[in-house]
């Protein structure tokens, strides 16, 4: 912007300068401009066209990347490392190849726009010789004349020079742009409780959900009522919609039809902020921060020494910590890679215990532990179900058993609901998990095929 605004206002200043001179030979570096311009805008627009693509040539380099980083046991193991290598070398060459195009295009300009400038001068030097012959003009007027030009040729060169990073800003913002346009706004309502101490009560009526691109629904018309307390389990094949409603609960996926009550108020009304402050979620895909035990147990809060000791014996995890140099001060490292698996889904239990939200929601959160630590996390999850909501999606027959209902899933709809007796009486799709549970231990696809 210091660029734009000061040499263009001296190339105004040293044009009306010119014409206060002599307005006949002013005419000629006048000729210039529009030279100037054409080769600008053609530059211009080719240096565009070619930032565009070493946008998506970069794009598709770093997803290359970022594969090969998180797949790396998996490329070794397969003896990939050649192929992944010349897939690297090939899009890397690609980027080089419009890196090498835009600087020649970028470096074009100044060069050009000198020599169209050295041009017009070289023909006003002509001319004013011609007219100091011819009409006698003053070798004062001639070398102001002059003098002026010459100080053209640097804004001029200047503003050549700033065409290149303004049309890569320029794209780059357009990028951007077209993010956010494509990225819908979280929508906030305006209800929050000062304070959330009960369990929380959900009723859905005629939910519907489809997601962008998709030709049926994830749920479809989905009615279901869950009371202050209950303990929910959600069981069914893949694809038949567990993930998709609890992911609907704290508005992570919005419905396209019907209405979501959470304590008798629509999702929609609540404050996104207080919503999200209403549930605790603990996943079988873990998630931890580069950062002390004690920062990733009390995660957005501020944490408080006892409270974070309460959560780790909550979780069966206090004896492993207390055992570490710095103890709660330890630093788990990237995704907590300093624990074992197991260690990792009991720091998110501890995590969920520390919120002490009002509706729990549980995600095979005993699937990565081993069968001493899965007993013992049982007993803290039971704790910590006491007077909570609890929606569990469930794969295991022992983590959905004493559960107070469970709901059976499948193409976005309920299929059947009840307890663990009143299901296995009726000899329908949860007795056929059952009868499946008993022989492999788990839920599997095969559930309603």
């Amino acid at each position: 912007l210091l660029i734009l605004v000061k040499d263009s206002l001296t190339l105004a200043a040293l044009m009306g300068y010119l014409l206060y001179l002599n307005w006949k030979l002013t005419l000629i570096v006048f000729a210039i401009f529009p030279a100037v311009v054409v080769v600008m805008k053609v530059l211009s627009k080719r240096l565009y066209r070619i930032t565009k693509a070493s946008q998506n040539a970069t794009d598709e380099l770093a997803y290359v990347v970022e594969e090969n980083v998180l797949a790396y046991r998996a490329v070794r193991l397969h003896h990939a490392q050649t192929s992944q290598t010349q897939r690297f070398d090939t899009l890397n060459q690609q980027l080089r190849r419009l890196a090498m195009k835009a600087t020649i295009a970028n470096s074009a300009m100044t060069p050009i726009t000198q020599m169209l400038a050295a041009m017009a001068l070289s023909a006003v030097i002509c001319v004013a010789l011609w007219q100091s012959s011819a009409s006698g003009i003053t070798v004062g007027g001639f070398v102001a004349f002059t003098t002026a030009m010459l100080m053209l040729i640097a804004p001029i060169k200047h503003l050549s020079e700033v065409a290149g990073p303004v049309t890569r800003g320029l794209a780059a913002l357009e990028r951007g742009l077209d993010l956010t346009d494509s990225t819908p706004r979280e929508t906030s309502g305006s209800y929050a409780p000062q304070a959330q101490t009960k369990p929380g009560s959900l009723v859905l009526e005629n939910v519907s959900v489809r997601y962008t691109n998709s030709e049926r629904d994830a749920l479809q018309n989905m009615s279901l009522r869950i009371q202050p307390g209950e303990t929910v389990a959600l069981v069914g094949s893949s694809g038949s919609g567990k993930t998709t409603l609890v992911n609907l609960l704290p508005r992570f996926v919005d419905m396209t039809a019907g209405k979501l009550m959470l304590n008798g108020v629509d999702i929609r009304e609540w404050d996104l902020d207080a919503l999200r402050q209403q549930f605790s979620f603990v996943s079988q895909d873990v998630v931890m921060l580069n950062d002390s035990v004690a920062v990733n147990v009390a995660l957005g809060q501020m944490p408080d020494t006892k409270r974070v000791h309460a959560a780790l014996k909550a979780a069966n995890l206090n004896e492993h910590i207390d055992s570490l140099p710095q103890g709660i001060h330890s630093i788990v490292g990237h995704n907590a890679n300093q624990l074992s698996g197991g260690q990792r889904q009991r720091l998110a239990i501890a995590r969920a215990v520390y919120k002490n939200a009002p509706i729990l929601i549980l995600d095979e959160a005993t699937s990565a532990l081993d069968t001493e630590s899965e007993q013992a996390v049982k007993s803290a999850l039971q704790r910590l179900m006491q007077d909570r909501t609890t929606l569990i999606i469930a794969h295991r027959l022992s983590t959905i058993e004493h559960a107070d209902r469970i709901v059976v899933m499948g193409n976005g709809q309920i299929v059947e609901t009840g307890s663990h007796t009143e299901l296995l009486s009726l000899k329908g799709a949860y007795a056929r998990l059952y009868r499946l549970g008993n022989t492999t231990g788990l839920i599997d696809d095969a559930l309603f095929g």
